[in-house]
């Protein structure tokens, strides 16, 4: 599958460079914009209707006709890579991550470098310059990044076993281990059966995607995905903090403390054990936290206030907070040069964007349609009650328009009212924890920075190391055997990688 991918955006980047040689040759004539294309992903069962309330008010407030085309999650790389060796290329493309094919066709010359552009523009000027340095790619900007909260990690656990068994909130990893332990072998839930465990983790093997595995790394000392050793960038993965990390989870396996399935079960069903009283904690984004409350809330609408706990990320053996965030963005809006062929023409384009990052839009994309779905109630958004078939279609479609915000000034969209006075001390305690955290932040020094040899084999790599890690924490290989995987990726490409990082790295300093 990757070979085929690779290939294909091979093709890709020969069909884009032949469209642009063919524009070469003369000046084409500039495009009015009247109408302008998009190219977006949707995450429900069906993509939003084209004549649909939020549609109208979008197009209301940009004075122009937008053309979307939606294509669904799953294939939407695929659907990409098909687009852009095609001759119907929309003007905007939102692009989901630095994959092969996107950092392929950017390099070749397929989509406009924005790097001195976006300043000009009031509402793309981002007021994160570390997240949009971390979306580019080798230091340029190839399109207007989707800000997204970069610090999300928190650890969730069963507040009613913890006050049962007299235990305190974990600060530490070592408390982690010890509430772990606690919940496995104290009988947490009361029914004189051993049927709990401590953590709850699901299969998830990729290295850098924000694991569990990842989170107790970075916690460890390790850092986030690469860090900086004696003037130099290696991956998190050759320090010794990284084999720390990896002995602490381990035992926590060996004494039965995380679910023993953990390298097969679906992490669809993360919730369930944690709300049927089987695993009692869960390492993940914070916004599971009302995930789950909500869940309790249904169950039983009046004893649910007690049954979810959190805090945020974890002090490590050192006694330092190394929080881990993500690096703050979730993909960009690119413009092609094949749809976009003029310096003209891309002002008319930026200026779109400009205004679908204004205040109006955001609430739109993000909130709805004030007075249709949502009231403002205490700075807040509120949904209206009950529910008619206009406030249920909007609400829908937001879900798929807000794969168009972009947010790189911060929210400027209202926060969503909570239904309950719990529910909302909840959510501003998740908001007030993700924002101490951020001041201990250690993001990815490598994230700008696009290796050649990583784009080429970089998940063939990535891969000898993840599953190693699986297999060290299942028992099927010893920790000579993951220092072996190690060494192994550096001598089939990794020290390459590491090589070419750093080259950038030193390049961009």
């Amino acid at each position: 599958m990757m070979r085929r991918k690779l290939s294909l955006a091979a093709a890709v980047v020969t069909a884009t460079a032949i469209s642009l040689t063919a524009c070469s040759g003369g000046e084409a004539p500039a495009a009015d914009l009247s109408t302008v294309s998009i190219m977006a992903p949707f995450l429900e069962a069906q993509p939003p209707s084209a004549d649909g309330a939020v549609q109208k008010k979008l197009e209301e407030l940009t004075g122009k006709d937008i053309n979307i085309t939606w294509t669904p999650n799953a294939s939407y790389e695929d659907k990409t890579n098909i687009t852009l060796a095609s001759s119907e290329i929309p003007h905007i493309m939102v692009i989901q991550g630095k994959t092969p094919g996107f950092v392929k066709n950017a390099e070749a010359g397929a989509f406009w470098d924005l790097t001195d552009k976006l300043d000009d523009y009031p509402n793309l000027k981002t007021t994160f310059p570390d997240i949009q340095q971390n979306a580019s790619i080798n230091g340029k900007v190839y399109g207007v990044f989707r800000g997204r909260a970069p610090m999300r990690a928190a650890v969730m656990f069963r507040q009613d076993w913890l006050d049962k068994l007299g235990l305190e909130a974990p600060k530490t990893t070592e408390d982690l281990y010890t509430v772990a332990k606690a919940f496995t072998e104290q009988d947490p839930d009361g029914n004189g059966q051993d049927d709990t465990w401590g953590i709850t983790i699901p299969k998830w093997g990729a290295l850098g995607s924000n694991s569990p595995y990842d989170l107790i790394e970075e916690w460890y000392g390790a850092g986030n995905r690469w860090t900086e050793k004696d003037g130099k960038l290696i991956p998190s993965f050759e320090t010794e903090e990284f084999l720390e990390a990896n002995r602490f989870v381990k035992k926590m396996v060996d004494e039965k403390l995380i679910n023993p399935d953990f390298a097969t079960f679906d992490g669809t069903k993360w919730n369930e054990p944690f709300f049927n009283g089987k695993g009692g904690i869960i390492v993940d984004v914070d916004s599971r936290v009302s995930v789950l409350v909500n869940l309790f809330k249904q169950a039983d609408p009046n004893n649910y206030e007690n049954k979810v706990g959190f805090v945020g990320n974890l002090e490590g053996p050192d006694g330092e907070l190394h929080a881990h965030p993500t690096d703050g963005y979730s993909g960009f809006l690119a413009v092609p040069k094949a749809s976009v062929r003029t310096e003209a023409e891309l002002a008319k384009v930026l200026e779109v964007l400009n205004t679908m990052n204004g205040k109006d839009v955001a609430i739109l994309l993000n909130n709805g349609i004030e007075g249709v779905n949502f009231t403002v109630e205490d700075g807040k958004a509120a949904s209206i009650k009950p529910e008619t078939e206009e406030s249920k279609a909007v609400s829908t479609d937001i879900k798929s328009y807000a794969q168009l915000g972009m947010n790189v000034g911060g929210n400027t969209f209202y926060p969503v009212k909570q239904p309950t006075e719990y529910e909302q001390q909840v959510f501003d305690k998740r908001t007030a924890v993700m924002a101490e955290d951020l001041k201990s932040a250690v993001y990815n020094p490598a994230a700008p920075y696009v290796s050649a040899t990583y784009v080429s084999k970089g998940a063939q790599l990535d891969n000898i190391v993840a599953d190693a890690r699986i297999k060290y924490l299942a028992g099927q290989i010893d920790e000579q055997g993951l220092k072996d995987a190690i060494k192994l990726w550096n001598t089939s490409g990794g020290d390459k990688v590491t090589e070419e990082i750093n080259q950038l790295w030193q390049d961009n300093k």
